[in-house]
């Protein structure tokens, strides 16, 4: 059993969730780039040398919100993806793609820190790995039990009269090797569905870091919608059968 808190514990917890709701809402405002503690102090009605007791440094803080919004993402599109039955790969897909833009959408400032510009003079450091992989697990999970159940990704385009998927092997050996010791797809796993896969990972968010980013501004009406077609279409290519499940309905972000 563990040792209950103690007031000062709690309060220190207190304030540094409070800390993390400021800088998140600089994020919002300001952008990743310009965070600033002196700032972040401002806003909670500390004194800057304060937060320093908290968060050590500018790099500390982006450290911390990295973690937390990576596993805030993972958790919204793991939990998604699990209220599925597990042999319905279309509709798992469906909702894990759509959990992902949702809270996207929803939390612009933490996107832009995740998959925006890179920040001059900030390296991520290693504990950001293993949460920023939460989505793809997700993603290569669906697709490996797919293909375990007899899915069969779209063929790749033939280079030159070369054949199909000349060399695509060595191009994802790590991700396949990567899906393999972490279990998430079957050891025999065709290269091309690893292909279609990572190129999936990146259309998804491509799609999102366009809408974030006004990219699709007067060239695409209804963003939701638009999305769920990539969706469609990337699982499609996987060899999904429906991927848009049955009886779906429109994005949830987009609903009155």
């Amino acid at each position: 059993m563990n040792a209950p808190r103690t007031a000062r514990a709690l309060a220190r917890e207190t304030l540094t969730q409070e800390i993390l709701r400021a800088a998140r809402a600089r994020l919002r405002s300001d952008g990743p780039a310009a965070l600033s503690l002196r700032a972040v102090a401002r806003d909670v009605g500390m004194v800057s040398s304060a937060v320093y007791r908290y968060f050590p440094s500018r790099d500390a803080l982006l450290t911390r919100l990295l973690i937390d919004s990576y596993a805030e993402l993972g958790e919204a599109v793991e939990r998604a993806e699990g209220a599925v039955a597990r042999q319905d790969t279309g509709g798992r897909w469906l909702a894990a793609c759509r959990a992902l833009r949702a809270w996207c959408v929803e939390h612009p400032g933490d996107f832009a820190l995740l998959y925006g510009t890179p920040i001059p003079g900030y390296a991520a450091p290693q504990d950001t790995v293993e949460p920023a992989t939460r989505v793809i697990r997700v993603l290569i999970r669906i697709a490996g039990d797919a293909y375990a159940a007899g899915a069969r990704p779209a063929p790749a385009v033939a280079d030159g009269g070369a054949g199909a998927g000349t060399g695509v092997a060595d191009i994802v050996a790590g991700a396949r090797d990567f899906a393999v010791q972490h279990d998430l797809t079957p050891e025999g796993i065709a290269p091309e569905a690893v292909v279609r896969t990572l190129m999936a990972w990146s259309q998804l968010f491509g799609t999102v870091s366009f809408e974030l980013f006004g990219h699709l501004v007067g060239s695409v009406g209804d963003t939701g919608r638009w999305y769920d077609e990539v969706v469609r279409r990337v699982g499609a290519d996987l060899g999904l059968s429906s991927p848009m499940g049955t009886g779906a309905t429109a994005n949830p972000t987009d609903q009155p």
